[in-house]
């Protein structure tokens, strides 16, 4: 039996104009990268800001903009990494339908586990392979912050995906020390609900998505878009922040059970059908 899961929220009266200007700034930001990529992680941020105020507007995913917004978001953070990874010529980036050549710049602070997380979970969403597997071969120490402003489990669950998607050796015992390393007890920067209520269900999804348990995926998936929500709720501010508008984490580690055929027996605006269900793969080269 399928479970409705409701979002918070609605979309205001100017809600569909926002999302065309931020549209309409992105693409300006992303011609900008061809002269200077400096300001990429900025162009990222903007990119997942439209993402997320379009399916505000569009919660289903149904409209061409929207999976536009995904990709577009996806190529960013995947050309993020690729234009940090080197310090010097140029990388060739398609990003908004176009292929770019940018300039290497090296070595950023942005390119960190945080935004290697979401990049991760956008371009499985997006179900690019290519890109999948080119962010699992980032090597974890690049993605350590200096400043210490991630606790040590996200590192573990980047070894955990990195480990899963390129078939290595050790599965179980990195996804073991991962979920021990969230624990509220262990962790020290991460706010308790932050932890507890975003960060740490998507690991929990991914335990129940790789033992294959197709009983308890569905519930788990509820319990993810539960904490989602609460935290999302806690306060005005929270609850008018649009970041809450879709669980990403929990999207598209149900993007991978849905690829994997575990029956996905929960419908919720904060995971978009048809981003679930790829409806929209293959309609323009990404």
């Amino acid at each position: 039996m399928t479970v409705t899961f409701a979002r918070h929220g609605a979309p205001g009266p100017d809600a569909e104009r926002f999302a065309e200007r931020l549209g309409e700034r992105l693409a300006k930001r992303i011609d900008d990268l061809e002269e200077s990529a400096d300001m990429i992680d900025f162009a990222f941020t903007t990119a997942l800001l439209s993402l997320r105020a379009r399916c505000v507007v569009d919660p289903r995913a149904a409209a061409v903009e929207t999976w536009e917004a995904a990709v577009n978001a996806m190529q960013l953070g995947s050309a993020l990494f690729a234009v940090t990874g080197a310090s010097e010529g140029t990388v060739e980036c398609r990003i908004n339908r176009k292929l770019r050549t940018l300039p290497a710049i090296g070595p950023q602070s942005s390119a960190d586990a945080g935004n290697w997380l979401t990049a991760f979970w956008l371009a499985v969403v997006c179900r690019d392979q290519q890109r999948m597997t080119q962010l699992c071969e980032v090597p974890l120490e690049r993605l350590r912050s200096p400043e210490g402003q991630y606790d040590e489990y996200i590192y573990h669950w980047v070894d955990v995906l990195q480990t899963y998607w390129l078939r290595r050796p050790g599965l179980v015992d990195k996804l073991i020390a991962a979920i021990e390393a969230s624990d509220p007890a262990v962790a020290r920067v991460a706010p308790r609900d932050l932890l507890q209520g975003v960060l740490y269900p998507p690991i929990n999804l991914f335990y129940h998505f790789v033992r294959k348990d197709e009983e308890g995926f569905s519930p788990a998936l509820v319990e993810a878009l539960k904490l989602h929500k609460a935290y999302w709720t806690l306060d005005e501010d929270r609850k008018a922040d649009i970041d809450g508008s879709i669980a990403l984490g929990p999207l598209a580690i149900a993007c991978l059970a849905y690829d994997g055929e575990i029956p996905i027996e929960v419908e919720s605006e904060y995971l978009p059908k048809h981003l679930l269900q790829r409806g929209w793969l293959g309609e323009f080269p990404t």
